[in-house]
């Protein structure tokens, strides 16, 4: 695994892959944040949190995300290099398992600059250092999670098609289904809590409140697991 994960952050940061990912989506937050009118925009809020960035970032990742995986199996099968990766003495599950880290990875690093928003928001803050960090670390902790979901669907979406950008709609699709969809029918069928709570979209909030609950962590991890399961399922059909 640890081959694959370093061939796949090597591909990301040799090319402009890397690079680009990280100033897009530090340049879509920051324009929405700081620059443009809205509900987004923090100083128009009329109160110094980072709740917008949070409401913000799970619609940024949703298409950022299946645009990072996706070429990740998909390549592969176009180029013909995916029957010769399998025929390396390194397993399914840890090749599917590398690819998934190294994208993991670079959406982490593309997270860490807004830690920089923290400190701006605590200067706005009259008093100063009255922030509520128990709920700021809820965020992002749930940030972490989502990401991880995300990029496991991206993952199982890349490997149902050599064309990048059918993977690249069907992650999409995913994620935004699994995000919101479930909130959306809710509405409209009975059970309609229980029916909300299949969704991740309220896992999240659950975690932005602040509040670390076990089966937010389960959900998430479970979503993670099950997707890169259909992946190698997918990919041993393959072989």
């Amino acid at each position: 695994m640890k081959a694959i994960l370093k061939r796949e952050i090597s591909s990301f940061f040799s090319s402009s892959m890397g690079y680009l990912v990280i100033a897009i989506f530090l340049i879509i937050n920051g324009l929405f944040l700081w620059v443009f009118d809205g509900s987004y925009n923090i100083m128009d809020n009329g109160f110094a949190d980072l709740n917008s960035f949070f409401d913000l970032v799970p619609w940024v990742f949703l298409f950022l995300i299946p645009a990072v995986t996706m070429r990740s199996f998909s390549e592969e099968m176009k180029m013909g290099t995916l029957e010769l990766l399998l025929t390396k003495p390194i397993s399914l599950k840890d090749i599917v398992l590398g690819k998934y880290f190294g994208a993991l990875f670079l959406i982490i690093i593309a997270l860490v600059p807004t830690l920089l928003y923290i400190i701006t928001i605590d200067q706005l803050i009259v008093p100063l250092n009255e922030l509520d960090r128990g709920s700021l670390l809820g965020s992002y902790f749930g940030t972490l999670f989502l990401i991880m979901a995300y990029t496991s669907i991206g993952i199982f979406a890349s490997t149902l098609s050599n064309n990048q950008i059918i993977s690249f709609i069907t992650g999409v699709f995913l994620c935004f289904f699994i995000y919101y969809g479930f909130e959306g029918l809710s509405g409209s069928l009975q059970n309609g809590a229980f029916i909300e709570n299949l969704g991740m979209k309220a896992h999240f909030n659950s975690m932005s409140r602040g509040v670390i609950d076990t089966r937010d962590l389960i959900y998430f991890l479970s979503i993670s697991m099950l997707f890169i399961a259909l992946a190698i399922f997918k990919l041993r059909k393959e072989e």
